[in-house]
C-alpha cells in the first residue's frame, strides 16, 4: 500500500509460502503491506484481515476494491479472533509494532516527533487516553506501565514528576510530556541514539492499549484455527512482546518454556514446530530504508496437529 513499508515483507513470504487457493490470516491489517504482498504472491488466495483502528477501514476498502472475492476486513481487535468465523487458514501473520499511519499523525499522540494531544489509542472507541490515564492513575499503575513495560530505568524520578505536573496541561501533549520525561531524567539522559521518553512513551502505548493482555489472548485462537501444516508468524519489536511469542511456542513445540520450567518430558505434548532456531531480523540494507524495522524480530511456528 501506497507510503507505507510492512516489516520483513520478503521473509514474511519465505515463511509462509502463500499457494494459489489457500487461505491466510492477517491479524495486524495496519497499513494493509503484508496482505497485499500475500495477494499478489500466488493466484486465488484469500486473505481474512482485522485490525481494530477505525481509520483502517479505508485502507481496507483500497484492498477490497482490488481484489472484491478475496479479501475480507473485520475492525476488531485481534483478541477477539474467536469471534471472526471460519479456520482452517493455512498461515496467520501478526505485525506487533506500530504502523507509519499512526506514527505520522499528530492527532493520534503516539510520537512526539510531532506535537499533538497525547492520545495513543490505537482503538478511538476505546474510553481512555494515555493523558486521562497520566492524570487519574494510582502510582502502582503508573509504575507497572513505566518501568514494567517500559523497561524504563529513571522511573522512580518520571512518576514522581508526573504527579507534580496533574492538572498544568503538560501531561496533555506529546512534546510537553516528553519534555518532562527529559527533566526528569536529568543528566543521565546524556547522548543516546534513542530519545529519552523512547521508553516512557512506548510503555504507556502498551499499558493504553493493553497490548501484552491481547497477544497472550490471540496467539492460541490464530494457532487452533490453522489447518495442520498451518505457518504461524510474529513480528515483535519490543522485548515483553518477544518472550509472550517465545514463550509460547516453546509450550505448543512440547519444550520448556523457561529455564525454571521442570515438567518432565513424558508430560509434555508437540503440537507444533519451531521453524526459527533464533529470530529473523531484517538486513542492514531493509534498516537502511526503513528505521522502524530495526528492532523487528520474527518467530515462524509450524503446526502439527490440532491441539
Amino acid at each position: 500500500m501506497d507510503g507505507h513499508q510492512p516489516v520483513l515483507k520478503k521473509e514474511v513470504l519465505k515463511a509462509l509460502t502463500p499457494s494459489e487457493g489457500y487461505w491466510y490470516l492477517d491479524c495486524t491489517f495496519g497499513g494493509g503491506g503484508h496482505s497485499e504482498a500475500i495477494l499478489e504472491s500466488a493466484k486465488n488466495i484469500k486473505i481474512t484481515a482485522l485490525d481494530c483502528d477505525h481509520e483502517a477501514i479505508d485502507r481496507a476498502k483500497i484492498l477490497h476494491t482490488k481484489y472484491p472475492q478475496q479479501f475480507n476486513f473485520h475492525n476488531v481487535n485481534f483478541s477477539n479472533l474467536d469471534r471472526i468465523p471460519g479456520s482452517g487458514y493455512a498461515g496467520a501473520i501478526f505485525d506487533l509494532g506500530l504502523s507509519s499511519f499512526h506514527v505520522d499523525s499528530k492527532e493520534r499522540g503516539f510520537s512526539f516527533k510531532y506535537d499533538g494531544p497525547l492520545d495513543m489509542r490505537f482503538d478511538r472507541r476505546t474510553d481512555l487516553t494515555a493523558s486521562e490515564f497520566l492524570e487519574t492513575a494510582p502510582r502502582n499503575e503508573l509504575v507497572k506501565a513505566i518501568r514494567n513495560f517500559g523497561e524504563e530505568p529513571s522511573w522512580h524520578r518520571i512518576v514522581y514528576k508526573i504527579f507534580a505536573a496533574r492538572g498544568t496541561g503538560i501531561l496533555s501533549e506529546t512534546q510537553s510530556f516528553a519534555d518532562l520525561v527529559v527533566k526528569a531524567k536529568g543528566k543521565i539522559a546524556g547522548s543516546r541514539r534513542i530519545h529519552p521518553a523512547t521508553k516512557v512513551f512506548q510503555g504507556l502505548r502498551i499499558y493504553i492499549n493493553r497490548e501484552l493482555e491481547f497477544i497472550e489472548k490471540a496467539l492460541p485462537i490464530a494457532f487452533e484455527k490453522l489447518s495442520p501444516g498451518g505457518i504461524l508468524a510474529v513480528i515483535s519489536f519490543h522485548s515483553l512482546e518477544d518472550r509472550i511469542v517465545k514463550r509460547y511456542f516453546r509450550k505448543m513445540a512440547g519444550q520448556p518454556i523457561h529455564k525454571e520450567d521442570q515438567t518432565p518430558q513424558q508430560s509434555r505434548t508437540s503440537y507444533a514446530e519451531i521453524l526459527t532456531r533464533r529470530p529473523i531480523q531484517p538486513g542492514d540494507d531493509e534498516c537502511e530504508i526503513n528505521r522502524r524495522a530495526r528492532s523487528a524480530k520474527m518467530r515462524v511456528l509450524k503446526k502439527l496437529s490440532n491441539s
